[in-house]
Formats: structure tokens, sequence, C-alpha cells
């Protein structure tokens, strides 16, 4: 995954490592691959790259109860097997390549009942073995992070078999002498892999964003357009929207791979859109031409949603719901985050700065949303005694730095629900120039007796309230509210404040100039602004 396209991401909340174990091995392939590694032995048969051998496929199948008479049992046997062997629950011990060759002439000179299955073939052999692997008995013997780890390498390999074109591509790919034409086949492999772990990252951004809460299914046009359709595109050409379409059946098809690993949940394309796709086209792109379906069928599955946001619409799920729906489950969410880690993102987890002093702490949350800096505070806040943790916090919430402010309101956030315990560390600070203010405001809060500040400390912690709101939220019109609030208060406040002695109040003037709700008071603020510029050195 590319850690240039999303460098730091919203804190998530997983679920316990025991949790996701549990949802490990119910994912319905890992179970497969699990069973079959059981009945491996030696009357199981393999072939060169370690495969089942096809007369092997219905007995696979029988063992995992599929029904024989579906027609798609053996290929879900061999799935479940690779998924096997390539976690090392299963080791297989494949037929040496002289021997296979030997094998495969002979049969082909004496017409012998290997002539139809060579290395690895459903006839003949000669074939390898395979035998439970070590890494089985942690299914059962091994802690939740060993589960973990054997569902993370299922899930690798799941995402290598959903970037290659369906067996019907590659059928239709294969020039004269056998090749595989990667031309007609129009697929890139890297492209192919890129585009999945691009729609992945920003499935993962969307939850993230929500908290990693339950969320609304996003539909699949959305997340096609996610990563197609250019950045800040107004409305989209028809070029744009044939890649959209090409790349929403692609992700059909991957996602329906994606979901038995249990990565995410899915509803597929309609069958009956399925059924309309342009099949003048190679196999591996056979979505063409889905815009003008969907404009035949009365709905534009691009329609009102923005390509680089979230899907939070409330319209008529049951027409957006024929071109697919995707979430994340909670185990998905846990594997993309390990695979955005190891590609050097930064993808912080709630609870992971428990162990760390007050200062990682602040400087952490004062990034996050506001409900993610609460939870990750009162996971900090539980494993410590309060007087302690409140006197550290103060401590840690000084300086005159740019981050100074919103470490200072974050502190605040965390002192909030602290009992009276907290009062002598609050107290201890009242006449500190930078927490005096957060300190009586607690004070007050918590119906003790406060005494009077001074006046320049009104206005200083006036200063670095704003100072704080507009690192964390912006020039929002909560902000423009709130500067209306404060100042209604105090007469006279901008002929006092441009002299404050705080690192942002230029800045702050600056925005009060640009967003405080009384236009009086706004030409007044960008006047204090000039003046505080003005003595700066």
């Amino acid at each position: 995954m590319s850690a240039e396209s999303h460098p730091t991401l919203p804190p998530v909340r997983l679920h316990s490592e025991a949790e996701l174990a549990r949802d490990a091995l119910g994912a319905p392939l890992f179970a497969r691959a699990v069973r079959l590694a059981r009945w491996a032995g030696p009357g199981v048969r393999v072939g060169v790259g370690g495969e089942l051998a096809v007369d092997q496929l219905p007995a696979a199948a029988a063992h995992l109860g599929l029904d024989a008479g579906d027609e798609a049992a053996p290929g879900d046997a061999s799935r479940a097997w690779r998924v096997a062997v390539d976690t090392g629950l299963v080791d297989v011990t494949e037929p040496e390549e002289g021997a296979a060759a030997a094998e495969a002439g002979g049969s082909e000179g004496d017409g012998g009942a290997g002539g139809a299955g060579g290395a690895g073939g459903a006839g003949g052999g000669p074939y390898g073995t395979a035998a439970p692997g070590e890494d089985l008995a942690l299914v059962t013997g091994g802690a939740p992070g060993d589960v973990l780890d054997l569902w993370r390498a299922a899930l690798e390999a799941v995402l290598a078999d959903a970037a290659v074109p369906d067996l019907e591509g590659l059928v239709d790919a294969l020039d004269a002498g056998g090749e595989i034409d990667f031309d007609r086949l129009d697929w890139n492999p890297g492209r192919e892999a890129d585009l999945l772990d691009a729609v992945l990252a920003n499935l993962y951004l969307l939850t993230a964003s929500s908290g990693g809460r339950s969320q609304r299914p996003i539909p699949l046009p959305v997340m096609a357009a996610s990563v197609v359709a250019p950045e800040g595109m107004g409305e989209p050409t028809d070029a744009v929207l044939e890649q959209v379409s090409d790349a929403m059946m692609r992700l059909d098809e991957q996602f329906r791979q994606l979901e038995p690993i249990g990565l995410v949940e899915f509803r597929p394309v309609d069958g009956k859109l399925m059924a309309q796709a342009d099949d003048d086209g190679p196999r591996g792109r056979r979505g063409a031409g889905g815009h003008e379906r969907g404009q035949r069928d009365g709905h534009d599955p691009y329609d009102g949603h923005d390509p680089h946001a979230g899907h939070d619409d409330e319209g008529d799920d049951g027409d957006v719901s024929r071109y697919g729906l995707v979430r994340l489950t909670p185990l998905g969410l846990y594997g993309i985050r390990a695979r955005l880690l190891e590609a050097g993102v930064d993808a912080p987890a709630v609870g992971e700065l428990a162990g760390k002093g007050a200062d990682a702490l602040l400087d952490a949350v004062a990034s996050y949303p506001e409900h993610a800096a609460q939870a990750e505070i009162e996971q900090w806040m539980a494993g410590r005694e309060p007087a302690a943790a409140v006197a550290e916090l103060l401590a840690a919430a000084r300086g005159d730095d740019e981050g100074g402010p919103l470490r200072r309101l974050r502190c605040q956030q965390a002192l909030a629900p602290a009992g009276p315990e907290a009062e002598p560390a609050v107290r201890a600070v009242l006449d500190d120039a930078e927490l005096g203010g957060l300190a009586r405001v607690w004070l007050a809060e918590h119906g003790a007796d406060v005494p009077a500040p001074a006046p320049e400390m009104v206005f200083w912690l006036t200063v670095d309230t704003i100072a704080a709101q507009l690192a964390a939220d912006g020039e929002s019109e909560e902000l423009s509210v709130l500067m209306g609030t404060l100042t209604a208060h105090h007469a006279g406040f901008f002929d006092r404040v441009w002299r404050v002695e705080h690192p942002s109040t230029v800045r702050v003037l600056e925005a009060m100039g640009r967003l405080h709700p009384d236009r009086r008071a706004a030409k007044e603020a960008r006047k204090a602004a000039f003046k505080a510029r003005s003595r700066r050195p």
C-alpha cells in the first residue's frame, strides 16, 4: 500500500485480539483452509506447484461439505487448499522436476495413464505429498496473535489472487504459442494491485473518519470513482464515467473474492446488470459501457456523489445497491491497518498511548478528531492514579510553541471528568500564566471557590482558546459563534487584546477580522491585528 496517498490517518478503535481471532477463525475461506489442512495426509496428492491433483478436488469439496452438484465446489476447494498451503497450514513435498518430465515423456510415448495429467494433472503422476503443517497447531493451541498472523498470511494470498484477471480473461488472451498476450488482456499486474490497494486505503479512511464505528455501506461506483476520477473534478466526462464503470466491474470481481476471507461485507452488482455488460472488450475489463447501462435503466450510479468523499446520503438504497455495496469489517479494519503500517503509513489505533507519558498523549491527540481524542484520553487515565495523572497532564500542557493552545484544549478535555481528587493539582497552577485560566474554568465547572483572575489572564485565555479551536477545526461556523460570545462579555475587548503576550495573538485577531459575526467587531479586530503586528520586532 502506498504511504504517499494517506501519510497520516485518523485513529481507529480496534476490537480485542481475542475477538478478531474469533472472527478470523469464522471467516469461511480461512475455516475451509484449516479443515483441509487437517484432512491432508499420505493419500493426498499434489502437483508441481503444490496444488491439489484435479482428481482430488471432489474429495476435498466433499470433506468441506460442499454440494457435489455445485459447479463451483471444485474451485472453492482449490482456493481453500491454496490458502492452506500459502499460510503454512499444509506442508507439501512437490514431485521432483526431472521425474515429472520423465514421467510426462514416457506417458506421451507409450500412451500410459500419466498422459492426461503430467506433473500434477488429473490422471497420472508423478505427484508430491501433503501433510498438516506445524502452524496448524497454532489454530487451537496458539495465542490470538498467532491466529491473526495466519489470517494475515491468508489475506495476502487472497489479495494476490484478486489482482489477477479471471480464467476466461486469461484464456481469451492466449496467443498462438500458448503465451499470455498482456497487451490483448489489457492487464498490468502492478497497476491492478495498486488500484486495489488504493481502494482499500480509501475504504479504511472512510471507516477511520467515522471513528471505526459501523457505517453505512459504500456504493461500489463511489469507491471506483475515488481512485479513478481526478481530484477536484466537477461534472465527470464520458471518458471518466467509462473508466469508473470499468473499475466498478473489476472491483465487483475482487470484492467477491475478498468477502470469504472476512475482509469486507459485500453486496455484489445486480446480476441483471451483469447480464447487460458489454463484452466487446477484453474479459479483464468487462465493465465497459456500464455508465450507459445505468442511464438506460434510469439511474446514474455516479450521480450526486463526490468520488473523494464519504457516502452519507440517506437516499433510496434500493436503486444504488444494484451497483454493489461494500463495508469494511472489524477484522478487515485490523488487516488493512496492518498493511498500512507495513507501508510506513501513520495509522494509529485508540489505546496505543496508554503506556506513554502525558506529553506524548497530548501531542498525539492534538490532531485527533474530538471523539477519538476523548476515547484515547479515557484509556490513558484509566490506568493511572488520578491526582498524579492530572499533575502530569497539566505539566505537559505548558508551552508557547504553536501546538501549545491545542494541547491545553485537550488537557482541559482530559480533566473534565476528573473528580475531587484532582482539585489540589489544579489549584497548584492557579497562578501559572499559561494554566491559570484553564484551572479556573475547571474549578468553576466543579462548583469550587475560584479566585478572580487578573484581566491579563482573561484576555490571554481568550486568545489561547480561539487559537486552539482554529487548530482543531479551522475557521468553522462554531468558531464564529464562539468569537461573538467571548467578545460580548468584555467592553473594549479589542482595545486591550492586541497587547496580549501570546504567540498566536496576531493570527487570532486576523481570524476574528474574517469570522466575527458582528461587522463592526470584525473591523475592530482587523485594526487590532495591525497594532499587534506593528509592536512585534
